[in-house]
């Protein structure tokens, strides 16, 4: 296998992370677009992993900690790693090694640039992104929030570990109306694909829905709210992963309207 820095030629499959044989990327809008363009001169890496026939099986996207969802100096962010493992399109890649290589070239990289350390997000349950795989690799805890655990590496002995930037407030409801919040940051497209089936999902109630999506991918945005990524309806957060089908959130958003004062019939905001 070959592990290269993103180039013009494997951008496109670096935006729909490796899946263009899947319909739901086109359902993201263009929010990773926007967010790449703003973060690539920003200290944004990505590398990719290659197997024998040239053909990319894996990536990771990492970036100065200071751009990131978390707090910390002199660190690098690993958003996220992912080795295809779908059947569809180009196949499954898991089992040869591909998200270790990938890790250990951003280390490097990182190292090389300076960086005291790295850290990374990860899941302390049995699925994507698992913290105990960092772990495995020589990560430790740094901080968590529910199930969501940042874990980090440091390279130096002066190294300080980072935190997670916590909620800082959350939307308010809006007086005779249902409102829905979306925050979206950008880098995620599972992230971007709820924002926008939450979109799509709050047309047809009229003005007794009122929909709102916040862009976290501005600093300044993001250290308002606290929430990189998120959706709230009537300031309460809906789970989104996997991420909810949009006839789901239109049945969440309906059941919201129905007990709204003189709130339609349930059939509403069908298409």
């Amino acid at each position: 296998m070959k592990i290269t820095d993103l180039n013009p030629d494997l951008e496109p499959l670096y935006l729909v992370c490796l899946e263009d044989w899947s319909p739901e990327m086109k359902e993201t809008g263009d929010h990773k677009r926007r967010w790449y363009e703003r973060m690539k001169d920003q200290g944004l890496r990505v590398k990719v992993a290659l197997d024998d026939q040239g053909v990319a099986g894996g990536m990771i996207q990492y970036l100065p900690i200071e751009r990131s969802f978390a707090e910390g100096r002199d660190l690098y962010m690993i958003l996220c790693i992912w080795v295809h493992g779908h059947k569809e399109g180009r196949g499954d890649f898991r089992g040869r090694g591909m998200g270790q290589a990938l890790l250990r070239a951003a280390e490097e990289d990182a190292r090389a640039r300076g960086a005291k350390g790295i850290a990374a997000w990860g899941v302390a349950l049995p699925f994507w992104m698992r913290a105990a795989w960092f772990r495995k690799h020589g990560y430790r805890k740094a901080d968590r929030i529910g199930i969501q655990v940042l874990v980090w590496k440091p390279f130096t002995a002066d190294a300080r570990p980072p935190r997670w930037i916590r909620a800082r407030k959350r939307p308010e409801r809006v007086p005779g109306a249902v409102s829905v919040v979306a925050f979206v940051n950008g880098w995620c497209q599972a992230m971007n694909l709820v924002a926008e089936r939450a979109r799509r999902a709050a047309t047809g109630f009229g003005d007794r829905v009122a929909f709102q999506m916040i862009d976290t991918s501005d600093r300044a945005t993001f250290e308002e709210w606290g929430i990189a990524d998120g959706l709230f309806v009537d300031g309460k957060g809906v789970r989104t992963g996997p991420p909810p089908s949009e006839d789901k959130l239109r049945t969440l958003i309906a059941r919201r309207v129905r007990k709204l004062p003189d709130g339609p019939p349930p059939d509403s905001g069908r298409r």
